[in-house]
């Protein structure tokens, strides 16, 4: 099931990690999860362009190592890198060291590539465990989302996800869409649409 919104109890379940942000003048923190992705990416890069918003990209480690040259796109046009694991590993079937390990790799890879160096990670899924989490925050800041936009879910009809993610974002939101090949078809369909919405209601992005 997909929650467009975060529940508040499964927030409170994890204060220590960022569910959303301060607004400053309405603004709205964009992230995507998941690429670089050719055909994706590139397009997310064009339609925050267009409209001169910036974003945050959780970037797996993997992905980055086969497309850096989309990845150093991404960082030249002022946008955000962030680390999602290198495999994007579920937390909750991984031991904790290799979880770390995955997790250090991404790290690696962005800062040989592309020389920078992240201090944000997503975990994959959302998922992660309490000692995964007590090592990685050492570092890093976990940061989550409060408004998932369900575009990786190919059962649910693009204008629902269009609608829904309007209805539930407001200002201080942390948004989650994915750069990934499963949205490949789904994205244009919503986040043309979405950004416009965004510049109607005098919103404006930012990066974490």
């Amino acid at each position: 099931m997909v929650f467009h919104t975060v529940p508040l109890v499964i927030q409170r379940l994890f204060p220590q990690r960022i569910w959303s942000k301060n607004s400053e003048g309405n603004q709205v923190f964009l992230t995507f999860d998941d690429g670089p992705v050719p055909g994706v990416t590139d397009f997310v890069l064009q339609e925050l362009s267009k409209r001169a918003m910036k974003a945050t990209f959780f970037m797996v480690g993997d992905n980055v190592r086969k497309h850096s040259s989309l990845a150093k796109e991404v960082l030249s046009q002022g946008h955000q890198l962030a680390n999602h694991t290198f495999h994007h590993l579920n937390g909750w079937k991984t031991k904790r060291e290799k979880y770390v390990q995955d997790f250090l790799a991404c790290n690696q890879i962005i800062e040989d590539q592309l020389g920078v160096q992240t201090k944000l990670f997503r975990p994959p899924y959302g998922l992660m465990t309490s000692a995964e989490a007590k090592e990685i925050s050492k570092t890093h800041s976990i940061v989550m989302w409060n408004m998932l936009s369900g575009d990786y879910d190919l059962r649910l009809d693009a204008k629902v996800v269009l609608r829904k993610s309007i209805e539930n974002t407001g200002p201080g939101s942390i948004v989650l869409f994915h750069d990934q090949q499963k949205t490949n078809s789904v994205l244009p369909k919503i986040l043309p649409t979405y950004l416009d919405k965004l510049l109607d209601k005098g919103w404006t992005t930012a990066t974490l």
